[in-house]
């Protein structure tokens, strides 16, 4: 399952990964309607799912700030809103290696 941040709404981008990746792809608010959703119950929401892997482009909230977690991943994109539209491409990349070990090596290289 690849859970988007609600930040993503409303730019087709949960259409866009679906056409290749087979699994549901849902925003987090799908996760809890009708409620606000904080920053820091996010951890907790994508323990209860089936292997989420939560995509943010909230860096500030996000990067190292959260404790990793053997039943979920966050994936927090350093991009400008203006290149929101690469999240698809670069989540594929990321999602198509197969262990942890070489995801951190790929993850590493894209932001260096």
């Amino acid at each position: 399952m690849i859970v988007l941040d609600e930040q993503l709404l409303g730019r087709d981008l949960e259409q866009d990964i679906a056409r290749w990746y087979r699994g549901p792809v849902q925003f987090i608010i799908d996760l809890r309607p009708q409620s606000v959703i904080k920053d820091e119950a996010i951890p907790d929401l994508l323990r209860r799912q089936s292997q989420p892997t939560f995509v943010t482009i909230n860096e500030r909230d996000f990067w190292r700030r959260v404790a990793a977690d053997r039943r979920y991943c966050i994936v927090c994109f350093p991009l400008p809103d203006t290149r929101v539209r690469d999240i698809p491409r670069l989540c594929g990349q990321y999602c198509a290696i197969q262990s942890f070990a070489q995801r951190r090596n790929v993850w590493e290289r894209f932001f260096e």
